[in-house]
């Protein structure tokens, strides 16, 4: 074996981590913008490719490539998009409010629809405004003391007997906030953040790379 072997085996270790490391936050955006592409342009498809197709047979000459894959694709999410902005308008309107008033009216009527978009509509109201006497996002001990998790306090309770103050913690996992924990914390075990929910998220999304210099740790009058 040649004296410098050991020193090119190690140069081409360095070379496929950095090079690893370079490709795996490209890879991972284009797997979200992929998901997040073929989510939107899936829900107007049913109706977009019929009409492409007839497009392209009615005018092969000309208009022939809307029977493209990936032109129905992109004017599927585009008029996705486009409607979920219009339905955003609608919604900032009394005309719209009173749509919407007319279909959760419906929904509560559906047993299982009405536990699911309950739930999901209390939630995100919640994320939008804090939760009274802690702030939004919190620190929890979680799975133990000395270790702490991000969580998103939903809702403020009271113990039965004592009184005392309980938060229920959303604990979002990484790199997929959308599964998480749920845990009961009394409030005086939170350690509070000035950081907001766009910021929690961004350091859980990243596996905290994304993050401030400093952070609280210990709890006030804990040593």
């Amino acid at each position: 074996m040649p004296p410098d072997a050991p020193a090119h085996r190690a140069s081409l270790q360095k070379l496929f981590i950095t090079g690893l490391l370079t490709l795996l936050p490209i890879w991972l955006t284009w797997v979200v913008v992929k998901f997040v592409f073929v989510l939107l342009s899936g829900i107007s498809k049913p109706l977009v490719e019929p009409l492409s197709q007839e497009i392209a047979a009615n005018f092969p000459e000309s208009l022939g490539w809307f029977n493209a894959l990936w032109v129905q694709n992109t004017i599927a999410m585009a008029a996705t998009l486009l409607a979920i902005l219009a339905v955003g308008a609608l919604a900032r309107r009394v005309v719209g409010q009173r749509l919407l008033r007319w279909f959760e009216a419906l929904i509560a009527r559906v047993p299982l629809a009405n536990v699911i978009y309950t739930s999901a509509r209390k939630l995100l109201d919640m994320l939008e405004t804090k939760p009274g006497s802690t702030q939004r996002v919190v620190l929890i001990d979680f799975p133990h003391r000395d270790m702490k998790s991000v969580g998103l306090v939903t809702r403020v309770m009271r113990e039965e007997g004592s009184g005392r103050e309980l938060a229920a913690v959303y604990v979002p996992t990484t790199p997929n906030p959308t599964s998480g924990y749920l845990e009961i914390v009394p409030v005086e075990l939170l350690t509070p953040t000035d950081w907001t929910v766009d910021q929690a998220m961004s350091f859980i999304i990243s596996g905290g790379a994304v993050a401030p210099d400093a952070m609280p740790f210990t709890r006030a009058g804990e040593r």
